[in-house]
C-alpha cells in the first residue's frame, strides 16, 4: 500500500496522473500525510541551516596586468576589486554558536561570514578544521540559536529517505529529497567511510545535513568532485560529532594509529594471486619508520584477519577498527603468515600531525604483477648485494641500529629483483622465513629457491620503513 501511494504521489507531483490512476479519498489522506511529513522534515530542520561566504584574498597587486586592464579591476573609490566569494552550506549544532561545515568551503579563507536563515549575519571565527575527514567547525557570537538534532548514523538503513538542506549554485535552503542508496561507502581518496544517497547534491551543498524523515541529521553532505550526478554523499554524523566535539575542546584531532600500510587481499588481484589460500583480510604491505607497529611483532607480509576477535575483510574495516579504540590501548591481531595462524598484540599509538593516514594502501606496493619468461630465476635473480656493515650503509647515506642483514647495492633493469620493486640501498632482513645475518645467508635461501610457486618472501627495510617483496619466478 505505501509503495503504491508513494509512487502516486510522485506521479502526482510529476503531473503524469491520468483519470484512472486517480487516488482514492484514502489514498489522498495518505498522500497528504507524506506530503506534511516532508514539508515538517523542511521546516525543522532548515533554521539551523547556515549559508557560509568565505572570502579569500583578492588582487593585492597590478603587477603584471595588461595595460589598460587595471580600470577594470578598480571600485569607484579607486581600491582592488576582490575575488568573488566562496559559497557553502553549514548546520547550527550547538545553541552557543558552533557550526559544522565541510574543511573544503573555507579552506584557505581570510575572511568568513555566516548568514542565517533570519537573515542575519555573522563574521566567524574558526575552532578547528581536520582535513583528513574535510570538516570544521566555525564559531559565532550569538546564543540561544536553533541547533540541529543529530541523530545516530550506524542506525541508517538503506533505502530510507534522505533529505538535503544546502546553498546549491548559489541558491540558499534548497530542499531536495531521496533516499539513503549505500552506507559504508569507501573512496581511495576519501579519509573514512560514507554514506551514498541520491539526493541531489551539488556545489553549493557541501556542509549541508543531510537528514531523516524525522528531521535528525545523519550525516554532513560533501562534494565528491567529478561524483555529483546521482550520487550524493555525507560524513556519517557519528563521525562528524566526535570529530567536532574534538575540535571545540582542543582545537585538533586526536587518533589511534599503527603506522601501517594495508590493502585487502580482495581487494588486490596481486594479493589475491601471493595469497591463494585466502578470501579475505588484510595485508602489511610497510611499516612506518617509528610507528607503534615497528616495536611489534606485526611484520609486512603479514595478513591480518582479525581485530580483538572481530573479523576484517577489507582494508576499511582494519582502519574502522583501529580507529575504534583508544590511544595506548592494546589490540590483539590474528594474523596468517606464511601458511599459519598467529596471534599477538600491538599498542596504537597516536597518529602524528604529518601524517596523511593511520593506514591508507600505498600506491605501488611491491608486489610483482607478473614476471617475464626471459628474466633470471630467483637463483640470480639480477641483483648484486653485500653485507650490511656500517661501512657499506654509510656509502648509501644510511644507518641501522640493528646488526645484521644484506644490502642491496645493484638492481638490473627488467630483472625478478627489478619486477619485485627493490632498490638499491634496501635491506634484506629475512628472505624464506629464515634470518638473513650475511651475504651467505641470503645465497644459501636464492639457490635452494621457492618451495611453492608463489616465489621467495623477503623482509626489506627501506630507508627505516620496513616493507617486503617477492622474487618470484
Amino acid at each position: 500500500m505505501f509503495l503504491r501511494v508513494f509512487l502516486v504521489a510522485t506521479a502526482a507531483g510529476a503531473g503524469l496522473l491520468c483519470a484512472q490512476t486517480v487516488p482514492a479519498p484514502a489514498d489522498r489522506a495518505l498522500v497528504r500525510q507524506l506530503n506534511d511529513s516532508f514539508a515538517d522534515v523542511f521546516e525543522k530542520v532548515a533554521p539551523s541551516v547556515v549559508v557560509i561566504e568565505s572570502q579569500r584574498e583578492g588582487l593585492q597587486s597590478l603587477q603584471g596586468l595588461p595595460r589598460g586592464l587595471e580600470f577594470f579591476l578598480r571600485r569607484p573609490d579607486g581600491s582592488m576589486q576582490r575575488a568573488e566569494p566562496n559559497v557553502g552550506s553549514g548546520f547550527i549544532f550547538r545553541p552557543d554558536g558552533y557550526i559544522l561545515t565541510n574543511f573544503h568551503v573555507i579552506d584557505e579563507a581570510a575572511e568568513i561570514a555566516v548568514r542565517l536563515r533570519d537573515g542575519r549575519k555573522f563574521p566567524a571565527e574558526v575552532i578547528g578544521v581536520d582535513d583528513r575527514t574535510d570538516l570544521a567547525v566555525l564559531k559565532i557570537a550569538a546564543e540561544g540559536l536553533p541547533a540541529a538534532e543529530l541523530g545516530n548514523s550506524e542506525a541508517v538503513r538503506v533505502g530510507q529517505f534522505a533529505f538535503a538542506i544546502g546553498t546549491p549554485m548559489e541558491l540558499p535552503y534548497t530542499f531536495t529529497v531521496g533516499v539513503v542508496s549505500a552506507k559504508e561507502r569507501s573512496l581511495s581518496h576519501v579519509y573514512g567511510e560514507l554514506i551514498q544517497t541520491d539526493a541531489s547534491i551539488n556545489p553549493g551543498n557541501s556542509g549541508g545535513p543531510l537528514s531523516d524523515i524525522d528531521g535528525r541529521v545523519i550525516g554532513v553532505n560533501t562534494l565528491i568532485s567529478g561524483m555529483n550526478r546521482g550520487l550524493g554523499f555525507a560524513i556519517p554524523i557519528n563521525l562528524a560529532r566526535n570529530i567536532a566535539e574534538q575540535l571545540v575542546a582542543d582545537g585538533r584531532v586526536r587518533r589511534p594509529w599503527l603506522g601501517i600500510s594495508i590493502a585487502g587481499v580482495s581487494e588486490d588481484l596481486r594479493f589475491q594471486r601471493l595469497f591463494p589460500d585466502l578470501t579475505s583480510g588484510v595485508v602489511v604491505q610497510g611499516i612506518e619508520p617509528g610507528a607503534p607497529a615497528q616495536g611489534s611483532d606485526l611484520r609486512p607480509g603479514d595478513v591480518i584477519l582479525a581485530v580483538d576477535g572481530v573479523k576484517v575483510d577489507l582494508a576499511g574495516d582494519l582502519q574502522k577498527q583501529i580507529l575504534s579504540k583508544q590511544i595506548g590501548q592494546t589490540v590483539q591481531l590474528e594474523v596468517w603468515r606464511q601458511g599459519k595462524r598467529v596471534s599477538l598484540g600491538v599498542a596504537t599509538g597516536e597518529m602524528p600531525d604529518f601524517q596523511q593516514a593511520s593506514m591508507r594502501p600505498r600506491p605501488n606496493p611491491v608486489v610483482p604483477p607478473s614476471v617475464p619468461e626471459a628474466v633470471p630465476q630467483p637463483s640470480s635473480p639480477g641483483m648484486k648485494f653485500q653485507d650490511a656493515s656500517p661501512e657499506s650503509l654509510k656509502e648509501f647515506g644510511l644507518r641501522r641500529q640493528e646488526a645484521g642483514g644484506v644490502l642491496v647495492t645493484e638492481v638490473e633493469e627488467g630483472s625478478v629483483a627489478a619486477v619485485a620493486g627493490l632498490e638499491p640501498g634496501d635491506v634484506i632482513t629475512e628472505a624464506g622465513g629464515q634470518p638473513i645475518l650475511r651475504s651467505q645467508d641470503l645465497e644459501s635461501v636464492l639457490t635452494a629457491g621457492p618451495g611453492n610457486g608463489n616465489g621467495i618472501l623477503l623482509l626489506v627495510d627501506r630507508r627505516g620503513s620496513r616493507t617486503f617483496a617477492i622474487l618470484k619466478p
